[in-house]
């Protein structure tokens, strides 16, 4: 007896893969678990549904081409659903949610027109900036050059380097 309970507390405290609550550890004719085989007394955990937005689109079409009385009960038996999913869609098509659920593409965003626009204006605004300074510095340069070859190339005269002019 104290072997049985110490096997049911060990199996509880240490579920495998396959096991769900409520396992019978060592009951007769149950199949072990090593096998793969459900136990049928044991549900599988219910998953919640998820409709993509197509499906609930072709659904609402469908419910909206139903116009013999039992038809639109017919739809929601045969496609497993309520009524209530039908008002929530309409809501969701009515406030436009549904276009936001199509599947959009992956990776990093393209840059908006005007983004593209911007980038090609400030390379172009960045090549003219260096435009002018190089021609600035060339016309400095050239004022430079003038102003030696002005010094260099002028006539002096005898009285212009003897006579120096008297401080004040």
């Amino acid at each position: 007896m104290f072997e049985s309970t110490r096997l049911k507390v060990r199996g509880v405290a240490s579920r495998s893969a396959e096991g769900a609550v409520g396992d019978r550890i060592g009951s007769a004719g149950a199949p072990p678990a090593s096998l793969g085989v459900p136990d049928p007394e044991l549900a599988e955990r219910p998953r919640r549904r998820r409709f993509s937005a197509e499906y609930k689109l072709g659904v609402l079409r469908q419910a909206e081409g139903c116009s013999r009385p039992g038809e639109l009960g017919a739809l929601l038996r045969r496609e497993g659903l309520y009524s209530s999913n039908l008002v929530t869609w309409r809501r969701q098509r009515d406030a436009g949610a549904l276009q936001g659920l199509a599947p959009r593409p992956r990776g990093p965003r393209t840059p908006s027109p005007e983004q593209v626009e911007n980038e090609k204006l400030r390379r172009a605004l960045e090549r003219t900036q260096a435009d002018l300074d190089t021609a600035r510095r060339v016309i400095e340069v050239q004022g430079n050059v003038s102003a030696l070859l002005e010094d260099l190339l002028a006539p002096k005269s005898a009285t212009d380097t003897d006579a120096v002019p008297p401080r004040r």
